[in-house]
């Protein structure tokens, strides 16, 4: 078969390629613990359901807009002036399927060939690829202090004529990090100046802990939205736990927006019509989900850093949001697709390897799972790498011996 030398460039989602395997092994009966995922076990909002049931129980399921339905625009207006202090229209906004396709319409509508966007590593393991399905050429930048906090100067260093977009995913996946205030003013005010798109990626914005808030970009902005390239990304799969309904958004300026809807129509004609309206029963339901999510998270985030910490060797980063951490296990192995293959084969664990988000000898673990999975999870992982463990596992009813790596 004869494929365009775009398809062959792209490589498939790390992430859901593990999902499949985990997956796969579990229907054949293994005790597989899954510390690489990405969505809450958590159940999506009642009122979600209930507004979702009741367009599905009319029996009119039908086309909508390609920038999505009316009441959604609505609810994510209201979304905006909440949690950003920002009064948008509708021209504002576009909703899609999942944040993901409106990063992807964005990319699409921006990028000529060749293009660049620039993002800090590490970074979520789909922006080099989208970036490269849109026609442009992805710049990740590595701090040079071995930290998940690049500099403005190093973000600025890499900069040339080429130059499109700079992408801010805070708190980051897969780190946790959250990027400060003075970074994301420096970052809004540099991209102004030189006329950059910057693109926050906001996903997790509600999910961050000890009582933390992230910055609000649009406090820094000295351009009005019509004529700004500040575009925000965000959408109900993190935290309303509804990864399944795919429902993303974007807010630029009517221009940009228009173009995106253009693209969009292309493409999928809109989002789903039951998911757009089971989005709106969250956004403008109960929001009491929201709240016990990030307390069962930090919670859980609390339980996995204190198995970390227990390892030694180990250099661990405490997250300050997102369901992920990223530890560096580079004092057990370096190269970290064969350090997550071992753990899979040996002790039946899921964790992504740090290549994947441009961080070589870390593993991303997510702790948005049960209790029991991370405790057991971090247990199986301990057995198999630290020679201070028990020499004896027993993962169900098969007895391990240790063989060091």
């Amino acid at each position: 078969m004869s494929l365009s030398q775009l398809a062959r460039s792209i490589k498939e989602s790390a992430t859901l390629k593990l999902n499949e395997t985990a997956a796969l092994l579990r229907e054949k009966g293994e005790p597989v613990i899954h510390l690489g995922g990405g969505e809450p076990k958590s159940k999506c909002p009642v009122d979600a359901v209930i507004n979702c049931v009741a367009v599905l129980n009319t029996g009119e399921i039908r086309y909508t807009a390609p920038d999505g339905i009316p009441a959604l625009k609505k609810a994510i207006i209201r979304y905006t002036e909440e949690h950003y202090k920002k009064l948008v229209s509708a021209d504002n906004v576009i909703a899609s399927g999942g944040a993901k396709q409106a990063l992807m319409v964005l990319l699409h509508a921006i990028l000529d060939p060749k293009e660049e966007v620039i993002f800090p590593a590490p970074y979520w393991v789909s922006y080099p690829e989208m970036v490269k399905l849109a026609g442009g050429v992805p710049v990740p930048v590595t701090a040079e202090d071995g930290t998940f906090f690049p500099t403005v100067k190093e973000i600025v260093e890499v900069v040339s004529s080429y130059t499109k977009a700079i992408i801010l995913n805070s708190p980051n996946n897969p780190s946790g990090a959250m990027y400060s205030k003075d970074f994301v003013q420096e970052m809004v005010e540099f991209c102004e100046k030189k006329g950059l798109y910057l693109i926050m990626d906001d996903i997790y914005n509600r999910l961050i802990f000890d009582g933390k808030t992230a910055p609000i970009c649009y406090e820094f902005a000295k351009h009005p939205l019509e004529e700004s390239k500040l575009i925000v990304i965000n959408g109900v799969s993190k935290m309303y736990a509804m990864t399944g309904f795919r429902i993303g958004w974007a807010i630029a300026s009517k221009p940009l927006i228009e173009a995106m809807a253009t693209i969009q129509s292309q493409q999928t004609s809109g989002p789903s019509a039951p998911a757009q309206w089971a989005a709106v029963g969250a956004l403008n339901g109960v929001q009491s989900s929201v709240d016990s999510l990030r307390v069962m998270l930090e919670n859980n985030r609390n339980v996995m850093m204190d198995r970390l910490r227990s390892f030694d060797g180990v250099k661990v980063y405490q997250p300050e949001g997102t369901f992920y951490c990223f530890p560096d296990f580079s004092a057990y192995m370096k190269d970290s697709q064969k350090l997550s293959n071992f753990l899979l084969d040996k002790v039946r664990v899921v964790t992504v390897p740090g290549k994947e988000f441009g961080f070589e000898g870390h593993l991303r673990l997510s702790y948005c799972g049960a209790i029991r999975d991370i405790t057991e999870g971090m247990d199986r992982i301990k057995w198999a790498l630290d020679t201070n463990s028990a020499n004896e596992l027993y993962i169900g009813d098969r007895k391990l011996v240790r063989e060091w790596v």
